[in-house]
């Protein structure tokens, strides 16, 4: 046997060998594999996507008027800053989508407009009134809605979803897709959760903090706050403190007196882990900041000794501790009535990010698995039947040579599942779909060359020339009409959602590896059958 033959023999073995052990995870033998195996296996195998195996899809409303909101209310609080700083005797506050400041003089004019050229002037009767262009309220907008896709994204890989789909559609929405998620409610509450930090001063000092009571029951708030409010000062707030009894489970809220200035915000945050309180054996979430953010928080406590700091995410206070000392370093806790699992969802959503704007979700719809496996043997019978019908045809119609085929196809399918497997591929409908288009144009490239062949054999040449003549005939036109489809492939990957981009997946890597196998694999054979005698007839 020559030694060309030897090493596309070598390259065809080791090319199966790769895509079986690739393909291994996707089948019953994995889990009687010794652990060391499994532990280094190189990819997780095929991944079904949603129509498959169900799941979880979500469509998310980026609030766009929120983002503004807070934007504008970011304004008046960084404005405070620069009046205080410049020692202006200003005020500036934020009313809906306008910022109020007083007075209305020259110099604090300037210095607004100054620090923010974006704001235009809508009066200035007694006070100046800014509000955001419409050009910058529509940046702000769009601007949120990546900043959230891209935060929701985060969230997801950390929540160890595989292959999930998150997508931006239309101007203010986005799509996410979760393949096999066993606890959706969990997965909704860790992705829609706004995560806002905030460290607020506890306004013990103010008449009407005595007159809160220790405790109230969850949905006497509106209540309380409806009693109180013509004593609540106004640059006060009241938000609550959730309260576990772990003897009888009951659940209370603490209600307390906040400043509504924020005095620092989680965007600083560098880090958010859980950890394990060695006293009482319960879990908290420590969390660190970037240098700007330890600068702050070490004032913050500087400056308010034996004043209570609220922890607050989305308006719930997680905890209110007494400063003790002035604090460097940047690191701070946040404790609570939560399990271990509660905490690390709030570690993930601190690490992640916090929204620029809440989301509104518009459809919840969980896809049961039962689908799933209608669609597979669904697929599965027209993929097996359409592989018998192109068998038979193929042994019927050109005899040995048509075996010869057969086992190319084998080879091509073994491939293309372990060629998925490697890539770690969603596997869906479409996909199947990929496959099956796949094994057509495979069964095509034969016949092409298979054709050329026989018009060889007719022109009086030997089998072995009607085999060279036939490949080096039909070459170029099998490789024109694969490149062609790969191109195809291409576009409808970059530019195609999530089914499309799976049939293009499994299409452009059929492709591909028919080039192999009808080119190299079946050649091979028929080099093999003719390299020690030249055969009296060619089976075609």
């Amino acid at each position: 046997m020559k030694k060309g033959i030897v090493w596309r023999v070598g390259i065809i073995a080791l090319t199966v060998v790769i895509a079986v052990i690739f393909f291994l995870p996707n089948t019953p033998l994995f889990k009687s594999m010794p652990d060391w195996w499994k532990n280094n296996m190189p990819g997780k195998g095929i991944v079904l996507g949603l129509d498959l195996q169900g799941g979880l899809h979500l469509v998310f409303e980026v609030e766009g008027d929120k983002a503004v909101q807070i934007a504008t209310e970011r304004i008046a609080t960084t404005l405070n800053g620069i009046f205080e700083r410049k020692k202006i005797k200003a005020v500036a506050k934020q009313e809906g989508l306008f910022v109020i400041v007083t007075p209305a003089d020259m110099d604090v004019r300037k210095a607004v407009e100054d620090t923010y050229p974006t704001l235009s002037l809508a009066g200035t009767s007694g006070v100046l009134k800014y509000q955001l262009s419409e050009k910058e309220k529509q940046h702000i907008k769009d601007t949120a809605t990546d900043q959230v896709l891209e935060i929701i994204r985060n969230r997801i890989d950390q929540f160890g979803v595989s292959e999930p789909t998150i997508i931006r559609q239309g101007e203010n929405e986005i799509v996410v897709q979760l393949p096999g998620v066993k606890d959706p409610k969990r997965a909704v509450e860790i992705i829609g959760k706004t995560a806002q930090l905030e460290f607020k001063l506890v306004d013990d000092g103010a008449p009407v903090a005595a007159e809160l009571p220790a405790s109230i029951l969850p949905g006497e708030e509106t209540q309380l706050e409806e009693r109180l409010k013509d004593k609540i000062p106004a640059d006060d707030e009241i938000l609550y403190q959730r309260v576990v009894n772990k003897e009888t489970s009951v659940v209370t809220k603490r209600p307390l007196l906040l400043r509504k200035q924020a005095l620092l915000t989680g965007d600083l945050l560098t880090e958010a882990k859980v950890s394990i309180d060695q006293r009482f054996n319960e879990p908290y979430v420590s969390i660190a900041f970037n240098a700007t953010g330890a600068k702050i928080f070490e004032d913050i406590t500087g400056q308010n000794v034996k004043k209570r700091l609220a922890i607050i995410l989305d308006s719930n206070v997680y905890s209110a501790p007494v400063i003790q000392e002035r604090i460097s370093g940047g690191n701070a806790q946040i404790t609570g009535s939560f399990g271990m699992e509660e905490a690390r969802d709030l570690a993930i959503v601190l690490r992640a990010g916090a929204l620029p704007a809440p989301v509104k979700t518009l459809q919840n719809v969980t896809v049961g698995p039962s689908l799933g496996r209608d669609s597979i043997e669904a697929g599965k019978k027209a993929g097996i039947m359409g592989t018998i019908f192109v068998v038979v045809f193929m042994i019927f119609y050109y005899r040995l040579s048509g075996v010869i085929a057969d086992l190319a196809l084998a080879l091509n399918l073994v491939l293309l599942m372990g060629a998925m497997a490697s890539l770690n591929a969603t596997l869906t409908m479409p996909g199947i779909a990929g496959i099956i288009l796949a094994v057509g144009m495979a069964v095509d490239s034969n016949v092409l060359m298979f054709e050329r062949m026989r018009e060889e054999l007719r022109s009086g040449k030997s089998p072995r020339s009607a085999v060279e003549g036939g490949y080096k005939k039909a070459f170029w036109t099998i490789f024109d009409s694969h490149v062609t489809t790969l191109i195809t492939a291409a576009v409808l990957f970059q530019f195609g959602t999530g089914p499309i981009k799976g049939f293009a997946v499994t299409l452009s890597l059929g492709v591909a590896i028919n080039l192999f196998t009808a080119l190299i694999g079946t050649k091979t054979v028929f080099d093999i059958m003719y390299s020690k005698t030249e055969k009296q007839g060619l089976s075609i």
